[in-house]
């Protein structure tokens, strides 16, 4: 016997270390130190800070990988990765300096798994982050032949005295919404318990004429990095920013509040995407779990000042990103819901 038989291939694995390494080479930022292929990634902290603070984040795609690998969109899984970490540790203000990822799988298919770096190198480059490392375990007889799971970590910096953790939140401030891509990576387990009941294929539409429905709901999570950082140059009063994940707005937008205020939104400020409406109708889901499971084209929430409104709407129209005032920030604490103005 020996370890080929067994089911792991480790001649296999450092081809595939070789195949991605230029993809991964084109993350790289100044600070890094060395290359891929150390027990550990070095980087230094950007020059120039004071008081920096270092914020983390780790995260997955969830059953999203489930619909992914049946379909075989290994990209976006890879972005969602990257998505679903960066754009938590953003909401403090901070710069994403690397990013590493775990990829589990039961037999290691080198095209696909180059796939899924290549969507975590896309992602770490829209985000300005290197990709610093990983690891990939192949676990025969643990996951299935052609199956895999990931996970990914993110560190960031920000300067002490620009942190932002919503203690600069007043009554009176206003909150804006920028937009989702669609179902982002939350919620799949409802997702698929729905697709399975309807029979739905690779062909099926989300509407007459529309595009497909599958790739509709893999449409990858759209990251918010370079708006935010847009957004400190232009030295917009930020007090608050909340990424818009599992849990949905109910869940979410409260974490960026402090106590004492609390947040109402107009639910007529924006037209649910059709995705949302497709998903509602054929689950028959309730207007409370629809709220508190998606997102409901809602990705990110910014909490300014009024005056600021409308430079910031220019702001996130100039980078790409569609955006709206969504509501605003009252005095008192929610007394029922976590949100007031939600329409159930």
């Amino acid at each position: 016997m020996d370890y080929r038989t067994a089911g792991v291939d480790v001649v296999a694995g450092r081809a595939f270390v070789d195949r991605i390494r230029a993809s991964v080479e084109t993350t790289r930022r100044p600070e890094v130190v060395g290359g891929l292929g150390g027990f550990g990634g070095l980087c230094r902290l950007p020059p120039g800070l004071k008081r920096p603070l270092l914020v983390s984040g780790t995260d997955g795609v969830g059953t999203k990988l489930e619909l992914a690998q049946a379909h075989g969109h290994h990209h976006g899984v890879g972005l969602d990765l990257v998505a679903m970490c960066v754009n938590d540790v953003i909401t403090s203000g901070a710069e994403p300096l690397f990013f590493l990822d775990y990829i589990a799988t039961g037999k290691l298919s080198p095209e696909a798994m180059a796939t899924v770096v290549e969507g975590i190198s896309d992602g770490c480059r829209q985000s300005g982050c290197a990709l610093l490392g990983g690891e990939t375990a192949e676990m025969p007889g643990f996951y299935g032949e052609g199956r895999y799971d990931l996970a990914g970590f993110c560190v960031a910096v920000v300067e002490e005295d620009e942190l932002i953790d919503g203690r600069q939140v007043r009554a009176g401030d206003r909150l804006v919404a920028v937009a989702s891509s669609g179902v982002h990576s939350n919620g799949f387990s409802l997702v698929r318990r729905i697709l399975d009941s309807r029979g739905v294929t690779s062909t099926t539409l989300l509407e007459e004429e529309g595009p497909p429905l599958i790739a509709s709901l893999l449409t990858p999570t759209l990251l918010y990095a370079a708006l935010v950082k847009a957004l400190k140059a232009a030295a917009v009063p930020l007090h608050g920013m909340a990424h818009i994940t599992g849990g949905g707005l109910p869940e979410n937008l409260p974490r960026c509040l402090p106590p004492g205020v609390h947040a109402v939104i107009d639910p007529t400020s924006w037209s649910r995407p059709p995705l949302f409406r497709w998903l509602q109708e054929q689950g028959e889901i309730p207007e409370a779990d629809l709220w508190n499971t998606f997102n409901l084209g809602v990705g990110f929430c910014l909490v300014l000042p009024a005056s600021a409104v409308a430079d910031v709407l220019d702001i996130c129209r100039a980078v790409g990103h569609q955006a709206w005032e969504l509501g605003e920030i009252r005095g008192g604490d929610a007394a029922e819901l976590p949100l007031a103005g939600l329409p159930y």
